[in-house]
């Protein structure tokens, strides 16, 4: 290292003349020797000089040694010797124990040379590529020093070589079997690359993640023992934290392969005091930040809510709520896993429910949100895990109006326990607001202004709570305390920053009285806020004022642009010249931008989380910058808006909601519609499936049928073959087949089929009358209006319309009626069998016995008749069935014709009408007629010139003649 300064300084090397002279002997030795003994002495010699004598033996030796490794790769010594040698060179480790400033300078000197050194050894591609090759040998002497130099590689130069490794053919996958290596050394360093390597790589970090890295890091920790484990735990903690930071693709790998429950055994620490050292605790706190990388709340919502929902279900949360209300847990593992806690169930449902079920193992038990509560509002707990429990408290809230209602709740007056024995979460929060810790106060008006966050019902429940001040005076509104302490101001001595408090309470009261005009009206009933808003906007303070300034400027133009007008003496018209006089619109508005123009706004804005590095910092909530962003901009319009802008504003927003009244009608009664058309296109589709089902029964029928016709047919022959006495056992098995009382039964049910025929023939026939009268009494010549024309084009339609179903019916009743036919002629030809079986005498004795097998067969033929005459019943039963619908449709179709009969006559009677209302007209313009000829008549008389449009419309042709041969004697006469 002397010789490195000596060198790097400018300064004389002296007696280290020798040294160089020396390496330039061995490189020369390296490069000729024949011999292999003699080349690795040499690369044994330059790896005893290159710490020492980093720069000569880097400079002269990088080639040769470079060359060994191409050339020599049969001998593992040499090339170990040659890869150590490397790493001496490129490695920054400093060994030599010197003063801080030559330790300073030596470091940067020494980074300089390693980065230098590396990119002379990528500037070749190949030389990496080597180095990966060689990483395949199993010698440790060769594979462990490769594992070294490379990462060292890494991480002088970082991106270069892993831009080198990522195109190099199966250059990642090399690596990665490191991590199967059974030497822990080798292993652990291989962790160490992956670490480098994996860095800020996303494309390198997908291709390590689904080369099974984290089923192999998960099995070193648990092989370790998990939290307890040693550095190499940390280790592989870090690498996990590298693939899945900022990693989507990697994050949902890790969830779908089922990591998660693999990590709930990490956190499984108890109750026992058996010490936590250090390296325990650094295991912990990187467990716990690798969760809050899956469920970080810059990740996409999707991918954190599918987390989140998989810690649940594998009891994760369970046992980290577990160690959060455990005892002996040292104060940087609370706070993390408040954190932690905190992210796990932000935003989803079902983990806030459970947390807020979770009760701390206290007598009596109470809520775990009571019990961090009281932390935050306690000022000797530490600062950092105050911010914590701040932001747990937010969590839970977030987008859960459930818990936001529940804790509202425990501040109204039918739910505080009036024994006193337990201390609820509003409480709390009341104690802190006004208590004289200014951090207490800022955290409890944020974590309250969290419970009305995108809330109007809670926003309007909270204007109920009473507060009892002191004995003897009657209970104040917490609104109206809130801005008894604002307007206090520095007059109560508090401890912590002077204006934080005043900050708290005017982000609580924004927050409160935006998007909910009952809060307004609530504010501007006491008179004195108004005024006292005024007065500090106008004011010309410090710069450690203007941020008041600013959320005073802010108060005001919420109260002016949430103003539903409902008070006369601070309508918005008057409230916006109150502040042209008294402060100017100008000054309004710059005092407005103090907020979003704070140093410490952006960086609340940043992050949901408040961390801050010392309490004078919280100043700004990250929901609140969200708030100051959407309410600058209109509040600053609202200020300049005329009166009469803003009653065509409200005239606009009346005829909006007016028309959006109408048009979600018009959406309900679509949707109703919607759905009755859903309705019957599914009673259709049931109908078409049922109709389709009939007809293939009804062919299936009529198939068996056919058949059962043909094999009685061959039946018939075959009898008729045979001898005569055979015929008549043939008629006494078919009269023992089928019963008299059935066969008349049959009979009787034909007969009503007959009659009901007729009687449907006879309705169809009526209709058919009713129809020709509706259609002569419409061809018949009526008026020549328009009203009566289409609507006999639109009752004809509709006839036409029932006149081809009544078609269809018939065609229907027809094709029914030649079944029944059919049916009746088959009954016949039974009936006759039977009848001729009782007249025919059957033959008795010795034939008997010789056809015993023949009749048996008969008989089983004459049941399988049987079965066909009872199909048949079935069949005249749905023939029925159909009967019974063709009537419904008729009856349908009847109380159409009447309607159809009730439009017309009312058609009729509005022709009536008109026509009426003609005559009337007609009478009227003949009496004006008669009028007009009078006064033309006076007018003449009198001497008035008359025009002769005039005379032309005043009466008819004649009568103008008759007046024109009267003007011309009067003119004569004159």
């Amino acid at each position: 290292m002397n010789f490195l300064r000596g060198v790097m300084g400018g300064q004389s090397a002296g007696p280290q003349h020798t040294e160089a002279e020396t390496i330039q002997k061995l490189c020369d030795r390296v490069a000729s020797s024949t011999l292999l003994d003699d080349r690795r002495n040499a690369v044994r010699a330059l790896k005893s000089l290159s710490k020492k004598y980093r720069l000569e033996v880097g400079i002269q030796a990088m080639e040769h040694l470079i060359h060994v490794l191409q050339t020599d790769r049969s001998d593992s010594e040499i090339i170990g010797y040659a890869l150590d040698t490397l790493y001496n060179i490129i490695s920054n480790d400093e060994e030599e124990e010197v003063d801080d400033v030559e330790e300073e300078n030596s470091t940067r000197q020494s980074e300089d040379l390693g980065s230098q050194f590396t990119e002379i050894f990528i500037k070749q591609q190949e030389n990496v590529t080597l180095l990966l090759s060689l990483l395949e040998e199993f010698d440790f002497h060769v594979r462990w020093p490769g594992v070294k130099l490379l990462t060292s590689l890494l991480k002088q130069l970082g991106p270069q070589v892993q831009q080198i490794i990522l195109v190099s053919p199966m250059g990642v996958s090399r690596l990665m079997d490191l991590l199967a290596d059974s030497r822990e050394v080798i292993r652990n360093d291989g962790v160490l690359l992956l670490q480098a390597l994996t860095r800020s790589n996303g494309a390198i970090q997908k291709i390590v993640a689904f080369e099974n890295a984290f089923e192999r890091l998960l099995d070193i920790i648990t092989e370790e023992g998990n939290s307890d484990g040693g550095i190499v735990v940390e280790d592989c903690l870090i690498l996990l934290q590298n693939l899945l930071k900022n990693n989507n693709s990697n994050q949902n790998f890790f969830k779908e392969g089922s990591y998660i429950q693999s990590m709930k055994p990490w956190f499984e620490v108890g109750d026992e005091n058996s010490g936590w050292s250090a390296q325990k605790v650094t295991n912990l706190h990187l467990m716990l930040q690798l969760i809050r990388v899956l469920v970080s709340p810059t990740n996409p919502p999707g991918a954190t809510s599918s987390c989140q929902k998989a810690m649940f279900q594998c009891g994760l949360l369970q046992q980290l709520c577990t160690i959060l209300m455990a005892t002996g847990v040292p104060a940087d593992i609370l706070t993390e896993t408040i954190n932690t806690v905190s992210e796990v169930i932000r935003g989803y449902q079902v983990n806030q429910d459970y947390f807020a079920s979770v009760n701390a193992p206290s007598n009596p038990p109470r809520p775990a949100i009571v019990v961090l509560l009281m932390s935050m509002v306690n000022e000797r707990q530490p600062f950092v895990l105050r911010c914590a429990v701040l932001y747990c408290f937010q969590c839970f809230l977030y987008k859960n109006q459930k818990g936001q209602g529940e804790i509202v709740s425990t501040l109204l007056p039918s739910t505080i326990d009036a024994t006193g024995n337990s201390v609820s979460a509003g409480q709390l929060l009341c104690g802190g607001l006004f208590s004289t810790d200014s951090l207490s106060n800022w955290c409890a008006a944020v974590a309250l202004a969290h419970a009305l966050q995108e809330n109007a019902t809670q926003k309007e429940q909270l204007l109920r709570v009473q507060l009892a001040t002191s004995i003897g005076n009657p209970p104040v509104s917490l609104l109206q305390q809130c801005t008894n302490i604002l307007s206090q101001g520095d007059k109560i001595d508090r401890r912590g920053s002077k204006i934080q408090t005043r900050v708290g309470l005017l982000m609580l009261l924004c927050t409160w009285l935006s998007n909910c005009p009952i809060a307004v009206t609530h504010f501007l009933h006491n008179s004195a806020n108004v005024p006292f808003l005024t007065g500090q906007i106008a004011e010309n303070l410090g710069e450690e004022e203007q941020l008041v300034q600013g959320l005073c400027a802010l108060l005001l133009g919420i109260t002016i642009y949430f103003n539903d007008n409902s008070l006369e003496s601070y309508m918005k018209e008057k409230l916006k010249q109150l502040i042209e006089k008294r402060i100017g619109k100008e000054n309004f508005i710059e005092k407005l931008g103090f907020i979003s123009k704070h140093e410490l706004y952006s960086r609340a804005s940043q992050k949901p989380q408040p961390n801050f590095p010392s309490p004078e910092y919280m100043i700004f909530d990250h929901e609140f910058t969200k708030l100051v962003k959407e309410l600058e901009g209109v509040i600053t319009k609202a200020i300049y808006k005329s009166s009469e802008e803003d009653k065509k504003e409200e005239e606009v927003k009346k005829t909006l909601e007016q028309h959006d009244s109408i048009v979600t009608h018009y959406k309900n009664m679509i949707r109703e519609q919607d759905l009755q058309l859903e309705e019957l296109k599914q009673q259709i589709s049931t109908l078409k499936c049922q109709n389709e089902q009939l007809q293939t029964a009804v062919t299936q029928q009529a198939s068996q049928i056919q058949q059962h016709k043909d094999q009685y047919n061959l039946l018939k022959v075959q009898l008729g073959k045979d001898n005569p006495h055979q015929g008549s056992y043939n008629d006494g098995a078919q009269m023992n087949g089928i019963q008299p009382e059935e066969i008349g039964r049959l009979q009787e049910e034909i007969e009503e089929l007959k009659s009901n025929q007729e009687l449907l023939q006879s309705q169809l026939a009526e209709k058919d009358s009713l129809i020709e009268n509706l259609r002569s009494t419409q061809t018949s010549p009526g008026t020549n209006e328009q009203s009566s024309v289409t609507a006999s084009a639109r009752d004809s339609e509709q006839i036409a319309e029932l006149k081809q179903e009544l078609v269809t019916l018939k065609s229907q009743l027809n094709s029914q009626s030649l079944e029944i036919t059919k049916l009746q002629t088959e009954k016949q030809e039974l009936l006759q069998k039977t009848e001729a079986f009782v007249k025919s005498v059957p033959v008795p004795g010795e034939s008997e016995a010789g056809m015993a097998t023949e009749t048996t067969d008969v008989e089983g033929r004459l049941s399988a008749l049987l079965q066909e005459t009872k199909e048949l019943k079935n069949e005249i039963k749905a023939l029925s069935e159909e009967r019974t619908a063709i009537k419904e449709q008729l009856n349908s179709s009847n109380s159409t014709i009447a309607i159809l009969q009730n439009e017309r006559n009312k058609l009729q009677v509005d022709i009536t009408d008109s026509k009426k209302e003609q005559d009337d007209l007609l009478v009227l313009l003949a009496d004006q007629d008669q009028k007009i000829l009078a006064l033309t008549n006076k007018l003449k008389e009198l001497g008035h010139p008359v025009e002769e449009e005039d005379e032309l419309e005043s009466g008819d042709q004649d009568d103008e003649d008759e007046e024109n041969e009267d003007d011309g004697k009067d003119q004569d006469d004159i």
